[in-house]
């Protein structure tokens, strides 16, 4: 089994970089692209951008802080030295943890749509979660082999699957003579749809979160954390805009939306031929891959890292092993079940929920009480603030018109998590919620 302590400089720059833009592509390209599609579209393309514009004003927070305070809980260090040990950083930083599980199952449901398509398969097969538990198993072991293993095999993945991709946009485009199918109408371009198709754009980004939670093992972490998440960012929205760019010429927006769940592999095959769609299943059968690697790596490590802090409740339930082990036992667990009982569609949206919330809270606990002793703009945090909430509002306007159930889900689960982190600090670690007085001031 992996160590049970955290291993300094046993992730490079490089390593992080892979790890993020791993999580980013795995999930951003093959899984949202048509999502965002059906929300934003003719003008999807522009989706990317929107949505990498509010991640660069979000990263500006996270950078800050891990610069700071380089942590292997990220996440959960900045919402407990911006609130305290109490229910309000515990219970978003529980949010955030769900939102990367979420993610997990995002793309192994993908993983599965893309091996099946070769055999046209619809997605509605069972055959889909039982390929994604598959590939979460495979990550699982790659993970209980130690960081080294993860950094090698995600810094392969990455640099073939980037390649890959760039050479997929390159060629689809070039076949289809650089135009572009899809046609603006008036009313194909609802301004509520666009800004909500930005949530899911900004799902496509939030893999550079992963960053933050190893900054207690990279090298040089006050410097090469924040370089990694810029890094990252920038290399993805290239690709990104490469892509969408190349389905849409390929594909009419009708297409596109019809094929949501695998709409490049859907583009490749009028431009690229039988082989172009080939290479398309397997580069997106390596990117999630890859990416599901990362985060299982990025997200049993935080959990580890919230256990130590008191801040979630944690038992053995007899296994052997340190804290990190069995984090990563339940992280596959919990990514498995969704991976079982949700579609990619409703896996998606309960994962922009959960993670603009957490995003906010963020920003505003670090806004409060932080900004003066990180050297931080909080004008800055301000349009973070702002940008989050107005994204968030018009997801929320817009799936309570199409999918109301899982809005409702979506509330439940929070509620439910802020309540059930404020028992469990309460009674059974006889602490109370002082917020930000608890902690750093």
């Amino acid at each position: 089994m992996a160590s049970s302590t955290y291993q300094k400089n046993s992730i490079t720059l490089i390593d992080g970089i892979s790890m993020g833009t791993g999580v980013m592509i795995g999930a951003g390209i093959f899984a949202l692209t048509g999502q965002i599609a059906d929300l934003a579209g003719p003008l999807f393309p522009l989706s990317f951008v929107a949505g990498a514009l509010v991640t660069g004003f979000s990263a500006y927070t996270y950078v800050k802080m891990s610069n700071a305070y380089p942590s292997a809980g990220g996440i959960g260090m900045i919402l407990q030295k911006a609130y305290g040990p109490g229910g309000i950083a515990a219970g978003a930083a529980v949010l955030m943890a769900l939102s990367m599980v979420i993610n997990e199952s995002l793309v192994a449901r993908t993983f599965g749509t893309y091996v099946l398509r070769p055999f046209d398969i619809g997605t509605d097969s069972p055959l889909v979660p039982v390929l994604g538990v598959g590939l979460i198993v495979f990550a699982y072991l790659v993970n209980v082999s130690g960081n080294r293993s993860v950094g090698l095999v995600s810094l392969i993945m990455a640099a073939l699957k980037i390649g890959g991709i760039a050479f997929f946009g390159a060629a689809a485009l070039w076949a289809g003579g650089f135009s572009f199918e899809p046609r603006a109408r008036a009313d194909d371009l609802p301004l509520t749809g666009f800004v909500a198709s930005m949530a899911l754009s900004i799902l496509a980004f939030k893999g550079f979160t992963t960053i933050t939670n190893s900054g207690a093992e990279m090298v040089d972490p006050h410097r090469n954390v924040g370089r990694a998440i810029t890094v990252s960012i920038l290399v993805c929205v290239v690709v990104y805009l490469l892509v969408a760019f190349a389905v849409g010429s390929s594909l009419s927006l009708d297409e596109i939306v019809a094929a949501k769940d695998y709409a490049l592999a859907e583009a490749a095959q009028p431009t690229l031929g039988l082989y172009g769609f080939y290479f398309t299943v397997a580069l997106a059968v390596l990117a999630t891959a890859s990416g599901l690697l990362a985060s299982i790596f990025a997200v049993s490590r935080m959990l580890a890292m919230l256990t130590d802090m008191k801040m979630i409740p944690h038992s053995h339930f007899g296994m052997p092993g340190g804290i990190r082990d069995h984090t990563l036992v339940y992280t596959v667990v919990a990514a498995a079940v969704l991976t079982v009982f949700f579609d990619l569609s409703r896996i998606a949206s309960l994962g922009a929920f959960f993670y603009l919330v957490m995003d906010i809270a963020i920003h505003v606990g670090v806004y409060r009480w932080l900004k003066h002793e990180i050297g931080a703009q909080g004008w800055v945090m301000l349009i973070a603030i702002l940008l989050d909430v107005l994204v968030l509002g018009a997801f929320a306007v817009m799936k309570w018109q199409s999918d109301p159930v899982i809005v409702v889900i979506a509330v439940v689960a929070m509620v439910c998590v802020f309540a059930f982190q404020r028992i469990y600090l309460r009674r059974w670690l006889g602490e109370g919620d002082n917020g930000h007085d608890a902690g750093h001031g």
